[in-house]
Parts: structure tokens; sequence; C-alpha cells
């Protein structure tokens, strides 16, 4: 297991980040402040974490709750974040509102979910053609759906 170190600022007074449960992939982003998201609208979301991992070769990826997508609409503004290794900023979460009501986040609620994986930094190539394959440029569906 790799070891993130975990700075929680002191005037936000957040508790530190756990995993529910032996088998959590990710650990919940919490609220640091109340706000409310108005239909339609986004909203960048303290949560008074700030990360650094023991190594570059990790990536925090923050990706939205299904229990708030699916029962409230809201979902991240940008599908998932990524968290750089060298990123020490404080982990904000950019929230859409979907919904056609009002939706208000208390501090301390749930937000989001966190959770760490290897990277792998490519080395580009620059080549004149690339290997077949049985799919070749094949996309957006060209497999089917059955």
């Amino acid at each position: 297991m790799d070891k993130i170190n975990v700075k929680i600022m002191m005037t936000r007074d957040m508790p530190t980040p756990e995993y529910a449960t032996d088998g959590s992939a990710a650990v919940d982003l919490r609220a640091a402040e109340s706000l409310s998201i108005e239909p339609g609208a986004r909203a960048l979301v303290p949560t008074g974490v700030h990360i650094a991992p023991e190594t570059k070769n990790v990536v925090a990826i923050v990706a939205a709750r299904s229990g708030l997508a699916i029962k409230h609409g809201i979902s991240l503004s940008n599908g998932i974040g990524v968290i750089d290794s060298d990123y020490r900023g404080e982990v904000c979460v950019g929230l859409i509102n979907h919904s056609d009501k009002t939706f208000v986040i208390e501090r301390g609620d749930r937000v989001a979910q966190l959770m760490f994986m290897p990277v792998y930094q490519a080395a580009f190539l620059p080549v004149d053609e690339l290997d077949e394959t049985e799919r070749g440029a094949g996309g957006f569906g060209s497999t089917g759906t059955k």
C-alpha cells in the first residue's frame, strides 16, 4: 500500500478521509462549507483536504457519488477530476446540478469520492504507420451493443 500524506487545513477542521470498508476503492470527500447549487448551475466545493503522495507514480481521481447523481441529478462538472502527484493545493470538487430543484449541501456532507491509481507516463515515438488490428479505426459503437 502506498502512503499518502494528508494535510487537513486547520481552519476547516475536517476529519481525515477514511475507507468505509475493507473493500472500498475510494474514500468519501466531504464539503468543508455549506452551499446551494441552483438548477443548471455549477459550484466548486472545498473539502479542506490537501494530499502529497510519496511517489510521483500515482494519481488521485475524484469520482462522483452515484447516489447524488441518481437521486438528485448532482454530478461532477468535469466528468472526473485528476489530481496530479505534485499538486499541493486544497482538493475541491466541481459539481453541477442537472435537476430542476436547488440542491443544498451542508458542511460535512459527502460530495465525491477520492481514489488513487498508478500512473504510467508514455514515451511518444513518432512512426510512419501503426500496426493493423481486427478493429482498426472503428470506434464510437463500431463493435455493436450485443
